[in-house]
């Protein structure tokens, strides 16, 4: 299962309204590093495959490849402020061993 906030849906649907990509799913991949931590990577899918795995959570429906699903299980993904006031996408992810829980 993954997980999007409302913080990260509100900004996935306006990301998508702005890049002429509404009603598209959003594709997720991720990748190990030569450290162990995992590579994430996110885009809008204009293509799916028959073995793409889907969830829906806050109204965003999330496509994911099989064989990514081992390193994104119970991931959430969330739209935060960081230190220097920027916004961006955080995934919290219990797979990663960078992943720190609060």
């Amino acid at each position: 299962m993954i997980t999007i906030t409302s913080a990260a849906a509100e900004q996935i649907k306006l990301s998508a309204k702005q890049g002429n990509a509404e009603g598209l799913p959003l594709r997720l991949a991720a990748t190990k590093n030569a450290d162990g931590s995992i590579h994430y990577g996110m885009g809008f899918a204009d293509l799916d495959t028959e073995d793409d795995l889907r969830f829906k959570s806050n109204d965003v429906t999330v496509v994911v490849a099989p064989s990514y699903m081992e390193l994104l299980n119970n991931t959430e993904i969330d739209y935060v402020e960081l230190e220097n006031g920027e916004k961006n996408f955080i995934f919290k992810n219990p797979n990663d061993p960078n992943y720190k829980t609060a």
